[in-house]
């Protein structure tokens, strides 16, 4: 963890660094209007300014700005704006990787229960939630309503990119050819057959498209007195759509505690990498050659070598016995993982022919793609003898980064394994960072989104609907594509349910922070496109997730569709019709 949290910790040094530096400059701006300076132009500039879609204005309207928390750098002009939305979106991507890494630690240590069905759905969501919180509470009744269309453009920016982009994706980079109405695990020979490719996911999942489609519950209710045209009724509509979106989530969680079938999955994903990423260890210690060809390839002689030696009876196949002497050798207490446990790992991955043994080819085959998997997984060139051990090493720190991160363990296997409560330790430091660094820069990400608003003339709810999602679930996003590349059932059952399990907490605790700051503040429900663009994308990708557990390839062009649809009906609605 430390080989990936550094680099991090120090671009974040620097980029804070320089940011109280500059916010040592002031903000040039214009004096009040004097017949004085009619002469050089100026007011008549700030009178009689040209019109545009995007109108690169030198300084906003007051041409001052206000410092964040009186230090924080500010600019009113369009490309310094640009700017400080990527610094501080890339800010908030850094916060939430560490609440990411913090709380994945926390689950693999502590395991299912209320860390893994109360606290990290909750941590998943915070980063959106914190922006939404700051869009709102601070300044002015009329600032507030301001800015707080840009929590809003986060909300349903979130939920549509979700469901639009990342399924689409999920579904390309994890197709598999499908047969007898269901993909099959690791084939990939159809191309790009739109009917005949595809991926599939368990009735699991589908539960999960159901409880997402469920969740649009109280968007529905704050609607009603828009449907009903009763303008009386708005504020009590607040309340309850309010009321029930916290039940709702405190319902989820409390599913999720006493059900943990999500996180049950995340911890069997998680033992499965590492029981491969150990045996890849063991075989090369106890190997008789190298491991890898002078290219860089799979040694196929000394796998086939290595076989031999763990085939006792020399008949050719792995029993499942044979298997278990194997695991006998390799290290995995930390993960108190039995066994049998590990030998039913290593059959579901290597067994192909499903015969419950291991065949010479079907070992090969297994340990070539997971040595191909641990060079591309590490970002190391692999290069044939004393590296293998190095991108092998890499390749096992990489599985604990990925979901499981299960603490370090040593090249040579001389060093103990790290303290677990160092590592609960490591985890709470992650989260607080993690935490701390969303509160700090959420506030001036609504503040450069909301200047680059008023700078360019493009209105908030746009900017933060395109970008600020990029920022809070790019790590999320990242996670499944790598998890739908397995092209597996199980792992694409996973990447569909996480999918739809942050939509579920974008619709229930993001959309419940921001009934709460419209009600306290009295600010007013204007949000009819928006609410409608999230309710057509939950409600034709929920019940087509919870009726449906095989997925085409054609799927996620209906998935890409509708996001520039949501974009083009929310102008259309909001400066066409008016709605806004």
């Amino acid at each position: 963890m430390a080989s990936k949290s550094s680099p991090h910790l120090m671009i974040l040094i620097i980029i804070i660094t320089l940011l109280s530096c500059s916010g040592l400059t002031q903000s040039r701006f214009i004096a009040e209007t004097s017949s004085d300076l009619v002469s050089d132009g100026v007011v008549d500039h700030v009178l009689n300014p040209s019109f545009s879609i995007l109108s690169l204005k030198k300084d906003l309207g007051e041409g001052t700005c206000e410092e964040t928390y009186g230090f924080l750098p500010c600019t009113t002009t369009v490309f310094g704006n640009l700017f400080l939305i990527l610094v501080y979106g890339f800010l908030m991507f850094i916060a939430a990787r560490y609440l990411s890494n913090g709380s994945e630690l926390l689950l693999e240590i502590l395991g299912p229960g209320l860390i893994g069905g109360l606290l990290l759905p909750i941590l998943g969501a915070l980063p959106d939630a914190l922006l939404i919180f700051v869009s709102g509470i601070s300044g002015s009744k009329e600032t507030a309503q301001s800015q707080v269309l840009v929590g809003m453009g986060l909300l349903a920016g979130s939920t549509v990119m979700l469901l639009t982009v990342l399924w689409g994706s999920c579904v390309i980079v994890g197709k598999c050819d499908i047969e007898n109405s269901k993909a099959v695990d690791k084939k990939n020979t159809k191309g790009l057959s739109l009917a005949e490719s595809g991926v599939s996911t368990d009735i699991w999942t589908s539960y999960a498209a159901m409880i997402m489609t469920v969740s649009v519950i109280p968007f529905i209710i704050v609607q009603i007195p828009q449907i009903f045209h009763t303008p009386s009724g708005k504020r009590l509509a607040i309340l309850i759509a309010l009321i029930v979106a916290v039940v709702l989530l405190l319902s989820y969680c409390i599913y999720q505690v006493f059900q943990p079938w999500i996180q049950d999955r995340k911890l069997a994903f998680a033992k499965h990498k590492h029981v491969i990423s150990g045996l890849l260890k063991h075989l090369k210690m106890h190997g008789l050659g190298r491991l890898l060809t002078e290219d860089g390839e799979p040694n196929e002689d000394i796998i086939r070598k290595l076989f031999k030696t763990i085939d006792q009876n020399s008949d050719g196949q792995l029993s499942p016995a044979e298997l278990r002497a194997l695991i006998l050798g390799i290290r995995f207490e930390e993960i108190d993982l039995n066994q049998d446990d590990a030998v039913e790992k290593l059959l579901k991955d290597f067994d192909t022919s499903g015969d419950s043994h291991v065949d010479e080819s079907e070992f090969v085959n297994g340990i070539s793609k997971w040595l191909r998997e641990a060079k591309r997984s590490a970002n190391n060139g692999g290069d044939a003898g004393p590296h293998t051990m190095k991108f092998l090493s890499d390749f096992h720190t990489q599985t604990k980064n990925e979901h499981d991160l299960l603490g370090n363990q040593s090249d040579e296997g001389g060093e103990s394994d790290e303290n677990p409560k160092w590592t609960i330790t490591k985890a709470v430091l992650m989260l607080l960072l993690g935490a701390c660094i969303a509160a700090v820069f959420a506030d001036p990400l609504v503040d450069a989104v909301d200047n680059f608003s008023s700078a360019t003339s493009i209105p908030s709810f746009f900017i933060s609907f395109i970008a600020l999602p990029l920022a809070t679930n790019s790590s999320e996003a990242v996670s499944a594509l790598i998890f739908a590349s397995r092209k597996k059932q199980r792992t694409a059952s996973l990447t569909y349910s996480e999918i739809y399990g942050a939509v579920t907490m974008n619709n229930l605790l993001c959309l419940a922070v921001f009934l709460a700051l419209v009600y306290a503040r009295g600010l007013t429900w204007d949000f009819s496109a928006e609410v409608l663009i999230i309710l057509i994308v939950c409600v034709v990708m929920g019940i087509f997730g919870s009726f449906r557990t095989t997925f085409p390839l054609w799927t996620c062009s209906i998935a890409y569709f509708l996001y520039p649809f949501s974009l083009v009906l929310v102008y259309v609605l909001d400066y066409v019709f008016g709605w806004s």
